[in-house]
């Protein structure tokens, strides 16, 4: 491992415990160096807490553009909520709304992704694990449901599009999610492992599409399934064939690719085997949520620093954000107003 790669961040995002980083997970974040940081609700209470904490993760990492996301889709899955950020409906309505009315739908859509970015710009989040690619069935689980946009792949691939296009305008990463397609699965990989019995040509020409047109997104996360057609004993997060033959290979992925969160139900074993055997499946970062100390700790012993390739894609998906962002979208908070006013007009078209 050449020198200028060991200086470099580990090849890790860590969720913290709370509202505030405590004295040991900044002595810990700075010893571990990793990569970045994801916040979910239990790290939010208010808009100048949020904006404090973001600050004292990039500073316990001495990184002062060190990645922090947030999985803030609108719907059931929102990490800011009322009464400080407003709600934010789910990618279906918006989908349901296109269906009916494409012009309108698009409307809706770019209001709404506007809308999340302008709200996690305010308070440092540089990362949204946006948009949801996976095509949603009807006798799949609810755990993707109404946060697919639609059942039909090239409704799903436009939407798709639209939502990554205006996180970069608005200053913010987009993840595109999760590959290679997350929604034929019949069990919540929150609590244990599907397994879909899909054939490789259908993965392909129908769950894949959406992830084929948007292999230039610029992070990706994978999905805690089995699909015994591509790999039938490891899940596409821990399988080298599914990540590198059918991600990398088929679909054209190209972007920084990020593991889910390897502390699900779906993905058993030791902290710091799961990361190993992610990122020897071919993942970029191995992602770990809990924000539990003793298991963090763990983790690390499987974690190196980031890859000469992983790296070039961090730094090139940065730089697109900045380049694209502009002015970084809307930021006045009566045309912020104005704005969520006329999304809520088009979306009770959808009705």
């Amino acid at each position: 491992m050449t020198a200028r790669r060991m200086m470099r961040p580990r090849a890790a995002i860590f969720g913290c415990s709370g509202p505030a980083i405590t004295e040991e997970e900044r002595s810990f974040f700075a010893r571990a160096r990793p990569f970045g940081f994801i916040l979910f609700g239990r790290n939010v209470e208010n808009p100048e807490q949020l904006r404090t904490l973001v600050e004292e993760l990039r500073g316990a990492v001495g990184r002062p553009n060190a990645p922090v996301m947030i999985d803030q889709e609108g719907g059931r899955v929102a990490r800011l909520r009322p009464p400080h950020w407003r709600p934010h409906p789910a990618p279906g309505l918006i989908g349901a709304l296109y269906e009916r009315s494409p012009q309108e739908g698009i409307e809706a859509l770019r209001l709404h992704v506007g809308l999340i970015s302008a709200e996690l710009r305010a308070a440092g989040i540089t990362v949204n694990c946006i948009p949801m690619a996976d095509v949603r069935a009807d006798d799949a689980d609810k755990v993707i449901g109404d946060r697919a946009f639609s059942g039909d792949p090239a409704v799903v691939a436009r939407l798709a599009r639209i939502s990554a296009a205006t996180c970069l305008a608005s200053g913010i990463i987009p993840v595109l999610k999760h590959l290679p397609g997350h929604g034929r699965s019949r069990v919540d990989s929150h609590l244990s492992l599907p397994v879909v019995d899909a054939d490789a040509d259908t993965l392909y020409s129908t769950d894949g599409l959406p992830f084929r047109r948007l292999a230039d997104v610029p992070w990706g996360m994978t999905a805690h399934i089995v699909y015994p057609a591509l790999d039938n004993r490891a899940p596409a997060t821990l399988s080298r064939p599914v990540l590198v033959d059918r991600v990398r290979g088929r679909l054209g992925f190209t972007g920084l690719l990020v593991s889910d969160d390897l502390c699900m139900g779906a993905i058993g074993g030791e902290p710091a085997h799961k990361a190993h055997a992610a990122l020897l499946a071919g993942c970029d970062i191995a992602l770990h949520c809990n924000g539990k100390m003793d298991e963090m700790r763990e983790f690390m012993a499987g974690v190196e620093p980031i890859s000469d390739a992983a790296w070039a894609r961090a730094q090139r998906a940065e730089a697109l954000r900045v380049a694209l962002s502009g002015g970084g979208g809307v930021s006045d908070v009566a045309a912020l107003a104005s704005l969520a006013e006329r999304r809520q007009h088009l979306l009770a078209l959808a009705a």
